[in-house]
């Protein structure tokens, strides 16, 4: 599965999305920092599975609907910063689809999220990260899951690697650092955190009219559960790309 992240800055790269689609072919688009209310239903040849209400800077995903049903979409709040409290509204962190994928008869998660900013503690942002991973978990217990998305967190990754580990999920960083506009937070900004997939690669893509620049995922199906014909998991063993 391809799928694309991309934080929008207050929706000023929307307009780069129908070539992003174009050039990359990707199976799902993840945004933040969206102007959901006037996103369109389709853009290129991706369907728009749902997005947040309730936020001045909301979440979106977009699907491939030729091979992929969104059978659940669900938006999250996460703990608040102390910025989500003074600039709200701030509700939702988190947006995750479940997707089905027809040809294989398999079920995938894919969750854009948005931690809170740097005027934040790590702590903190562990915390959404944390429960996010939880939310997305009792969607769809044993389901390949995918969250990527800006998750501010530039500076003491090994630690946050090590947390990740713990719970089960892989954090995967993109080959090369997504934000550069300030000389004293540069990094790798936005990333994947995964669970039941195999990360082929993490590409960073050309900078365009947003502060971030656009991730590029590719992943596989790992060792983990197949959707049977009533709809439950039953294990597998097999790699089927999605």
């Amino acid at each position: 599965m391809k799928v694309i992240s991309y934080n929008l800055r207050k929706n000023r790269a929307i307009s780069e999305l129908v070539n992003l689609i174009s050039r990359y072919e990707p199976d799902a688009v993840c945004l933040q920092e969206a102007d959901t209310p006037e996103l369109p239903r389709d853009i290129g040849n991706l369907r728009l599975a749902d997005s947040t209400q309730r936020n001045r800077l909301g979440l979106a995903i977009y699907y491939r609907d030729d091979r992929y049903d969104a059978v659940d979409t669900q938006a999250f709040a996460l703990k608040k910063s102390m910025h989500d409290r003074v600039l709200r509204p701030a509700y939702e962190r988190l947006l995750g689809s479940r997707l089905t994928d027809r040809e294989l008869g398999r079920d995938v998660i894919v969750a854009s999220f948005h931690a809170a900013p740097l005027t934040a503690l790590n702590s903190l942002r562990r915390n959404q990260i944390r429960t996010a991973h939880e939310e997305l978990h009792r969607m769809g217990p044993g389901i390949p899951t995918l969250m990527v998305g800006d998750y501010n967190y530039p500076v003491f990754k090994n630690g946050l690697t090590q947390r990740v580990q713990n719970r089960g999920y892989d954090l995967t960083l993109s080959d090369a650092r997504t934000y550069t506009r300030y000389k004293f937070f540069r990094g790798h900004f936005d990333f994947a955190t995964s669970i039941g997939l195999e990360i082929g690669n993490v590409a960073t893509l050309p900078r365009g009219l947003s502060d971030h620049m656009p991730i590029l995922v590719n992943s596989t199906y790992g060792s983990t559960a197949r959707r049977d014909d009533a709809g439950s998991e039953t294990a597998g063993t097999n790699d089927f790309a999605i």
